[in-house]
This record gives C-alpha cells, structure tokens and sequence, in this order.
C-alpha cells in the first residue's frame, strides 16, 4: 500500500495532583481550548473535554505521527504552566505524574462524547477514583494501586 491511513481514537484521563479541586469553572472552558490547541500544534484533534474539578477526560483522534506519551506530555506540561499564569491561586498547580488512556472504536465515539459532557452526573455518586477503577477493569489492565495515586 503506498498511502499510510490511520483513523486512531483514544480516551484520556488524568487528575490533578492528590486530586486537588484546581480545575475552577471560571478556567475551564478556556482550558479545554488550550488544550485543543495543543493537540492541533501536535497534528492531532481534541473532540470532547470534559471533568470536574480535579480531573479531565479528552477524546482524541491521533495523528499517525506522534506517540501517545508525547502527546499526553505536551498536554500536561504546557496546559499546567498556563493555568499557573490564571493568578495566585494556580501557583501550585500540578497534574498528577500519570494518566489512563482508552482505546476507543469509531462506532463508540458519540457514546464516549456523552459520558465526557456529563461528568457532574457521573461525579455525584461515584468517585475519581472509582470512576478510574472501571476503566481500568472494564480495559482487562493489570495495575498494581500502590502505584495508581499520587
């Protein structure tokens, strides 16, 4: 085949460090732009942002060139030094130092969409911390939780 196809999505998900109630609704619109933003520099595209106030979930469709780490990186580093420029209150923002991230079928994408915009009702009864559990079960991941929080 001479032509390279990809078509790749991928559901991110990550907290604040020690899950800190950081991701204020005054910034977190204008997170998600940037975020988009960044995916874009990276040949990649955000298509749903969504969380509370110590987490996030980002669908993505991946560009063919760029490695998941890299771009996850990029989002954390880069998002996290423009929150702290938001004021005095982010000085000490941190994402935590890991992150899950889902592989998701075409046929699944309006699905994952939904369940990112209602975050707040999923949050109501269930934890960050539950929430991640089931994905990782769901995923069949092996994980050893002594090394999941930070």
């Amino acid at each position: 085949m001479a032509q390279t196809l990809v078509k790749l999505y991928v559901h991110i998900v990550f907290s604040t460090k020690t899950r800190a109630d950081l991701i204020l609704p005054e910034i977190k619109e204008e997170l998600f732009s940037y975020i988009g933003g960044i995916a874009n520099n990276n040949k990649s595209k955000l298509l749903a942002a969504g969380g509370t106030e110590n987490h996030i979930h980002l669908l993505v469709s991946m560009s063919k060139n760029i490695e998941l780490s890299k771009l996850v990186g990029d989002i954390k580093r880069d998002s996290s030094k423009w929150i702290k420029t938001k004021g005095k209150e982010y000085n000490l923002f941190q994402w935590q130092d890991g992150y899950g991230a889902f592989s998701v079928g075409h046929t699944q994408i309006a699905d994952v969409k939904n369940y990112i915009a209602n975050q707040k009702e999923h949050h109501k009864s269930d934890s960050f911390e539950d929430e991640f559990r089931y994905f990782l079960n769901k995923y069949e991941m092996d994980y050893d939780e002594r090394y999941v929080w930070d």
